[in-house]
């Protein structure tokens, strides 16, 4: 009986104790405070009301994010607040977990209140969108202006000089970023102070927070509320040229120079001359680079239009349009031959040219013949060309040694008769006749290339065998049809296609 009466009481003992145990989880899990202890960011919220504690965060956030920053660059400044400038705390995970504090079974509230963290930090988040439109590329432009590139000159004596290039100042967003945020940071911690009265604890306690010694939201101390001060972080853009990626090139001095004389041109071809000039003026050649001569026509007809002068066809001179580029390719090649560039394609005209000898000029026919030659100094290679007082000159800068210099030399092989073609004129009396239009002879004509080193010939190669056809010399016949025929040439039906030299249209005989 004694037996039963004290397992009776043990299981009583048993019963009070665990219910005792469950109410007391019970009051521990729903407390609906924070854990004491809990500091967010330096903010103590232990003891509070969870409501209120977030509502407390909240108030605080918004203090900061309605003060005034001022961000000064240069001498332009901005007053912005903190919210403006795309700052903001980010509070997500501590309000995840004081939700979980009443979420899930008794032991898991009681598990999640025990082992909820102490110390919390405070994402400071930036939103760089608003600080990119808060300093557009257009008012960086408008501040500080835009890097020039440097520019190499050639004085009237050709000497080499160069305009330095200007930097300009642009904002440093790397370093910028991370400076706002961490400035936001310090006006955090700073306002947790301002918060403070001298002498307070550590504000952990239970209560409203002013029992603790903390002022309550929005109560500063006198200067608080003076705006925060930052310099945007500048950093300096180099243009894309500047002297020294210029002097990298190894345009040294001037190379050699060759001109041609236009004293027996007329006002367009003096114009097509011109235009054909200014598009190859400036031409900077890179190592290994081809000079395509069918290019500079195209841009110099698209942009400065070729008039009225005499072309090329069929062996004569034509009325046409654009005549007289040819006489620019032809100088060009002089130079660059002389300069002791590669030659990629070159082809004389169909008749020799009165400003250069035979063998040294380059024709050009478009979509037939071109002009190209790779630049093979090694070095980058400047162009300029101008027409001054009738005179065409081009001069190629660059760098080759000043004891190595080039020449031509040419030579006619053979001298072609002209031969003749018998044309029939009813109107003349049978077995007569009369010169219709002189023909003329034809040349067969090598040149060749001399280097010379100090003076002395280490070189000689031959570049080019010309053929200059000879025009037949026109006869009219008197008789018949049949009385017809040609001497010393070929046949009309054998005569091969005629193609447009010297010009882009023609002949236009009006």
């Amino acid at each position: 009986m004694k037996k039963n009466r004290l397992a009776m009481i043990s299981i009583g003992l048993v019963i009070i104790t665990g219910s005792l145990l469950l109410g007391g989880l019970h009051l521990y899990a729903g407390q609906g405070t924070i854990p004491r202890g809990t500091v967010v960011a330096g903010l103590p919220l232990g003891g509070r009301q969870s409501a209120d504690a977030l509502g407390l965060l909240n108030e605080e956030i918004a203090l900061i994010l309605k003060k005034k920053v001022i961000l000064s660059a240069d001498e332009s400044e901005k007053t912005l607040t903190w919210q403006e400038t795309g700052i903001s705390f980010d509070t997500s995970s501590f309000r995840a977990a004081v939700r979980q504090l009443g979420a899930g079974t008794l032991w898991e509230r009681v598990q999640t209140r025990k082992n909820f963290p102490k110390q919390w930090e405070l994402k400071i988040t930036l939103n760089e969108k608003k600080l990119h439109a808060i300093f557009p590329p257009s008012w960086e432009k408008s501040q500080f202006g835009d890097p020039t590139d440097a520019v190499r000159t050639i004085t009237p004596d050709d000497q080499i000089r160069y305009l330095p290039e200007k930097t300009a100042q642009r904002v440093d967003w790397e370093r910028f970023a991370p400076a706002l945020a961490k400035s936001a940071e310090t006006e955090w911690s700073r306002r947790l102070v301002e918060r403070r009265r001298p002498g307070s604890g550590d504000g952990s306690g239970p209560g409203d927070g002013n029992a603790s010694g903390e002022k309550s939201p929005g109560e500063y101390a006198p200067g608080a509320s003076a705006p925060v001060r930052l310099v945007v972080p500048l950093r300096t853009v180099q243009p894309k040229v500047t002297v020294t990626t210029l002097k990298k090139e190894g345009i040294r001095r001037k190379i050699v120079q060759f001109s041609t004389g236009l004293l027996t041109s007329g006002a367009g071809r003096i114009h097509n001359v011109d235009a054909a000039a200014r598009s190859i003026d400036g031409k900077v050649l890179a190592p290994g680079e081809i000079f395509d001569y069918g290019k500079a026509v195209e841009y110099a007809e698209k942009t400065y239009g070729f008039r009225e002068a005499p072309v090329i066809f069929a062996g004569k001179l034509v009325p046409g349009v654009g005549g007289g580029i040819c006489q620019v390719s032809s100088t060009l090649y002089n130079a660059a031959v002389r300069a002791g560039l590669d030659i990629v394609e070159r082809r004389n005209h169909s008749v020799p040219v009165s400003y250069l000898p035979k063998g040294q000029d380059a024709t050009f026919a478009q979509g037939h013949i071109n002009f190209r030659f790779k630049n093979t100094s090694g070095h980058h290679l400047l162009i300029r060309a101008e027409v001054e007082n009738k005179r065409l000159t081009v001069k190629l800068f660059g760098d080759l040694p000043e004891n190595v210099a080039y020449a031509i030399e040419s030579r006619t092989m053979e001298v072609i008769p002209a031969p003749e073609k018998h044309v029939v004129n009813g109107a003349l009396p049978a077995g007569s006749k009369q010169l219709v239009l002189p023909g003329k002879q034809g040349y067969v004509v090598e040149t060749y290339r001399i280097k010379k080193i100090d003076g002395r010939t280490v070189e000689r190669i031959r570049i080019s065998e010309d053929i200059y056809p000879a025009q037949p010399a026109v006869i009219a016949v008197g008789g018949t049809e049949n009385s017809s025929g040609s001497k010393g040439g070929a046949s009309d039906k054998s005569t091969p296609k005629q193609i447009l030299e010297d010009g882009v249209q023609g002949p236009n005989f009006r």
